[in-house]
């Protein structure tokens, strides 16, 4: 990234950046975090801030070589951000004096970090100094060498003890863009004709996906606007085969409950592979509208309602479903690939707190599913008390439940794949956990 290229100065990037870093640190989700950013920083804040946010642990441990003393909390972001852009020479946005000749303007012209501009400055001219060794001291620091809280790589190397190290490396890889085609419109191997006239490039993935060789905004994709495709990661693209697939209605129709449904990705692939009548619940209201903002650009209809979805008595009708579709709140530990702050807003209590959510779920929703009826329970999530530990416990107290053939636990992976496109496309999926449970008849 050159400089010269930005339409505003670097130090006012690097400045904003910090302050994400800072709210991050401080429990605000990056999303809202750069949401917060001006309009006209936002692009290259959000890049920088991904950038910093995948090599935060190696940041971290460096600075704490360089200032045994935490500096204030904006001090310290404002040094973490520049040294996760700068200790890697191979893959830094921006050369090394320039980086720290700006992250110091910076410092001098924020309130809160002016008067330690000069120790920004000794710090990080240090830095430039003993590169190699200091780098070299963090090597043996698991937090600097994956990126990732030590309480995160301790619990996958003892749920994962085969796959920890391919699931970290996954994380710190910035995940490709991959399409959901709709059935009702196209198929994926068109879709693909109607990219390569644009100009676009991209693979089949999956029954319905494309991915591209190159992210795009969503506003140059043909056909966008009028619904023909949809953002939807591949692993989060098999919800609605599983829990569709094989499935026959009691009625007319199928009636199907996405319970947690927000931003409307999985209800909309819903309506799209099958004739149904769904009902899409979130708590959130200002989500809810997300839904609805998905269900108008495909022209679907959903009956869509704020609540939440283990309180039955405010939203239910007393009518059995066919299915339900729950993809349960959990850690996202499974894309972070997309949303790089997961990992350092995410504390290890917070697992059994989840998984008591989920498990509250199951146990209402399961009560409203007629017998012959299949719910799908989904997380986004690599540890096993949010999968395959919760589904156990729930089979082992639930004699009406039968488990089908399920994915179980997917998880995240970034790799290439051979393919007669002229230019050799991404491949990806996020981590994902599946378990497809039908109710036995009585």
């Amino acid at each position: 990234m050159d400089q010269s290229e930005t339409k505003v100065p670097l130090w006012r990037q690097l400045q904003a950046v910090a302050g994400v870093i800072q709210s991050i640190r401080a429990g605000v989700s990056g999303t809202v975090a750069i949401d917060r950013v001006p309009v006209e920083l936002r692009p290259g804040v959000q890049s920088l801030s991904f950038h910093v946010l995948r090599a935060l642990g190696r940041a971290q441990a460096l600075r704490q070589l360089l200032a045994s003393r935490t500096p204030s909390p904006a001090a310290d972001a404002l040094l973490c951000t520049a040294l996760a852009l700068a200790w890697s020479e191979a893959d830094a946005p921006y050369e090394a004096f320039t980086l720290v000749n700006q992250t110091v303007e910076a410092a001098k012209r924020t309130a809160a970090t002016k008067a330690q501009a000069s120790f920004v400055n000794g710090c990080l001219r240090r830095f430039l100094r003993e590169r190699d060794e200091l780098v070299a001291q963090t090597d043996s620091d698991p937090v600097a060498v994956w990126n990732h809280p030590q309480w995160w790589i301790d619990r996958l190397i003892k749920e994962q003890p085969d796959e920890w190290q391919a699931i970290l490396t996954a994380n710190n890889q910035q995940a490709s863009m991959t399409l959901r085609v709709n059935r009702r419109q196209s198929t994926p191997s068109d879709y693909l004709g109607v990219l390569r006239l644009a100009g676009f490039n991209g693979v089949e993935s999956g029954e319905s996906g494309v991915t591209l060789a190159q992210a795009k905004p969503v506003h140059l994709l043909p056909n966008f606007a009028t619904g023909m495709v949809s953002v939807q990661d591949s692993a989060a693209q098999m919800a609605a085969p599983l829990l569709l697939s094989g499935l026959t209605p009691a009625g007319d129709e199928l009636k199907v409950l996405d319970a947690c449904a927000a931003p409307g990705g999985k209800t909309a692939h819903l309506l799209e592979y099958a004739d149904c009548e769904v009902t899409a619940l979130d708590v959130d209201a200002a989500r809810c509208e997300r839904i609805h903002q998905t269900l108008a650009r495909l022209n679907l209809p959903a009956k869509v309602r704020v609540s939440d979805a283990g309180n039955p008595d405010e939203w239910w009708d007393n009518q059995l479903f066919d299915g339900i579709l729950l993809d349960a709140p959990c850690s996202a530990s499974g894309i972070v690939r997309r949303h790089p702050d997961v990992r350092w807003l995410r504390r290890e209590t917070d697992i059994a707190q989840l998984a008591k959510i989920q498990a509250r779920l199951l146990k209402t929703l399961w009560a409203l599913l007629r017998p012959g009826g299949r719910l799908l329970y989904c997380t986004c999530s690599v540890f096993q008390a949010e999968g395959g530990a919760q589904i156990k416990t729930f089979l082992a107290h639930n004699n009406d439940a039968m488990l089908m053939p399920s994915p179980g636990h997917l998880l995240p992976q970034h790799r290439r794949i051979e393919d007669h496109v002229e230019n050799n496309g991404l491949s990806d999926q996020d981590g994902f956990y599946y378990a497809l449970l039908e109710k036995r008849e009585n």
